[in-house]
């Protein structure tokens, strides 16, 4: 190995082994809040105060930070919406040039500063507190300034950051995310937040797209375009009953059912590709014998992530959809949630 390779490898290492110090630092800020929490019941007491005066919040809750803490503020605020809680950001010193308009009595605000020292900050929780509206500061300290002005103080604990100057805000700004994440999705918890309630929230990308009923995204359905056949007839009457109308796409699977009308099993292209190959004569056989008996399926109220999570642990290709009662009603086919970009091919 030559001497160029040799310094090349020994700096990459180097450098590896600073980025597992970055992360360690971050973790470890995530970390010591959660055992000041697990172990000083004081600092348990504010997180419940925080929360209590959250869950009375008929109005938005405002976040503001400086900096760094205000682009954490920004972050969260979005958390916020998308769990249920109205939202916005205010930025410290836009507040009292003109924006202080924009947080009413109703509000909760959530001031943010590690070093609680950071001025405009200190500022608009010593106007909030004399016009009596909540706020619930995030700093280093339980002394801080911004801490005394606040009606509850929530303390990250003195951290070092990841930065190897201890200056720039890393370490502090992971651990105040985090504090905010926690407030929310315990807010969240305590109102019962549902699945529903966050796709009403959330209706657009690929989070929404897995919260939908699949219902709504069903191109199969029966009595349209999806063929449903007792499982005692012929292969060969089966095919020529699933023959779809002219210009109607149909499914590449057939539906079978017994004489109630209830799911028994699904016979598809590729089912009907291995019996004309294996079977001398094929279109005399029962279909109820040669089709996948008791496949998996999914009801009428499952979800699209439900069809995803089936496609990807058991690579089916076509999922029946059945009612409560095992009655059929429709058909999910790959391809469909392959287009919509929920499974890949």
């Amino acid at each position: 190995m030559s001497t160029q390779q040799t310094h090349s490898n020994a700096t990459l290492s180097s450098e590896h082994a600073f980025i597992c110090d970055v992360l360690t630092a971050e973790v470890n800020a995530v970390q010591s809040v959660s055992k000041r929490i697990a172990s000083d019941n004081s600092h348990a007491e504010a997180w419940t105060k925080a929360l209590d005066i959250l869950e009375k919040c008929d109005g938005h809750t405002v976040f503001s930070g400086m900096g760094k803490s205000g682009l954490i503020g920004a972050k969260l605020s979005s958390t916020f919406s998308s769990i249920g809680q109205p939202s916005h950001v205010v930025h410290p010193a836009e507040a009292v040039h003109g924006d202080l308009g924009s947080i009413r009595r109703a509000d909760v605000v959530i001031l943010m500063s590690y070093s609680g020292t950071t001025e405009e900050v200190v500022n608009l929780a010593a106007i909030l507190r004399t016009d009596g509206i909540p706020c619930i500061g995030i700093s280093k300290a339980d002394d801080s300034p911004l801490a005394k002005l606040c009606t509850v103080h929530l303390a990250i604990g003195s951290l070092s950051e990841a930065c190897p100057l201890n200056l720039a805000p890393t370490a502090s700004t992971t651990a105040t995310l985090a504090i905010g994440d926690a407030l929310g999705l315990a807010l969240s918890r305590r109102r019962n937040f549902t699945a529903d309630e966050f796709h009403k929230h959330h209706p657009g990308g690929m989070l929404g797209i897995g919260l939908r009923t699949i219902t709504e995204i069903i191109r199969f359905k029966v009595g349209e375009n999806v063929p449903v056949i007792q499982n005692n007839t012929t292969v060969g009457d089966a095919l020529q009953l699933a023959r779809p109308a002219k210009g109607v796409r149909r499914a590449g699977a057939i539906l079978l059912v017994d004489t109630t009308g209830k799911l028994t099993g699904i016979f598809t292209d590729g089912d009907l590709r291995r019996l004309v190959i294996d079977d001398k004569t094929p279109m005399v056989r029962t279909i109820g014998d040669v089709a996948t008996s008791n496949p998996r399926r999914l009801l009428a109220s499952s979800l699209v992530r439900d069809a995803k999570q089936l496609v990807a642990e058991y690579r089916v290709d076509e999922i029946p959809i059945v009612d409560d009662d095992n009655f059929p009603i429709g058909l999910i086919d790959v391809q469909d949630l392959i287009a919509m970009k929920v499974v890949t091919e």
